[in-house]
């Protein structure tokens, strides 16, 4: 197969909506959406503050099969306001893992995963978008003590805010290059701080730092996957397949306490921090 077909054949990830993403990502023939648009679950918060609503709120909750074993995918909109997380979509994502944990109980199995896409909280409901994203990260710690809780950054959004500390908390992490993963996106670091401290405009220092190849590369995301449809799948799959680890990442508190003891933040850069974090055992 020459690189011409290779092109042909690839199907991008990023390019696809979330409710397609999620259709893609599960086996052909099983999407079923849960609270889909007809349900008219919106937001009662924008409207008021004269913004348009989307009638899933931007998140899009799918049940089906992933290799052959119940799943359920949420999976968040990136065209609508920027991803950003509200009550309603919030709550959405939680009640999904929150179902997943309870067909645990029952004694059925079932896949979660989470495709994130968003800036945070939505800044419209901040409170109530924080309240409901601490209630999304009790619901990945909750779960992942049954099944391994595998998230997704595509891109271009990427994930910060609030949803940065989900995507952490999830049992494995899939990015793309395109991707990126921060506490606080370059934007409101170059607000807050000034040019001098970074310039948001530096796209190749800001992939440096915070791109998918960079967090892989020194173990803050464990699998980069290229923008392929069928790759991010296979990563997503191959994840569910190493289980549930003996320690998941936010556990190893005194390993991470260790590596910034080693950082000097006065000479850092990303090939220094992955030659000073080289060789560290997940």
């Amino acid at each position: 197969m020459s690189a011409h077909d290779v092109f042909i054949a690839r199907h991008s990830f990023i390019e696809l909506t979330a409710r397609e993403r999620a259709r893609a990502l599960l086996d052909p023939g099983t999407f079923r959406e849960l609270l889909g648009p007809f349900d008219r679950l919106e937001s009662p918060w924008l409207a008021m503050q004269n913004v348009v609503c989307q009638s899933d709120d931007g998140v899009v909750i799918a049940r089906g099969a992933l290799g052959g074993e119940p799943a359920v995918i949420a999976a968040i909109e990136p065209a609508f306001q920027g991803g950003s997380i509200g009550e309603v979509s919030g709550t959405k994502i939680a009640a999904a893992l929150e179902l997943a944990a309870r067909e645990f109980d029952a004694g059925r199995t079932i896949r979660p995963v989470i495709l994130f896409e968003t800036g945070g909280v939505r800044l419209q409901e901040a409170n109530l978008g924080l309240a409901v994203i601490a209630e999304i990260h009790a619901a990945i710690v909750a779960l992942r003590r049954h099944v391994p809780v595998v998230g997704v950054i595509g891109g271009m959004v990427g994930c910060f805010g609030g949803m940065s500390l989900a995507a952490a908390l999830c049992t494995e992490l899939v990015m793309t290059r395109q991707a990126r993963l921060g506490m606080n996106g370059p934007e409101v670091i170059e607000e807050e701080a000034g040019i001098a401290e970074l310039d948001s405009g530096d796209r190749r220092l800001i992939w440096s730092m915070i791109g998918g190849e960079e967090r892989v590369a020194v173990g803050l995301a464990d699998t980069l996957a290229e923008d392929d449809t069928g790759e991010v799948r296979d990563a997503v799959l191959a994840a569910f397949g190493r289980g549930v680890p003996a320690s998941h990442r936010s556990e190893q508190v005194e390993r991470q306490l260790e590596r910034l003891a080693r950082v000097n933040p006065d000479a850092i850069d990303p090939e220094s921090l992955r030659a000073l974090w080289q060789g560290d055992a997940r």
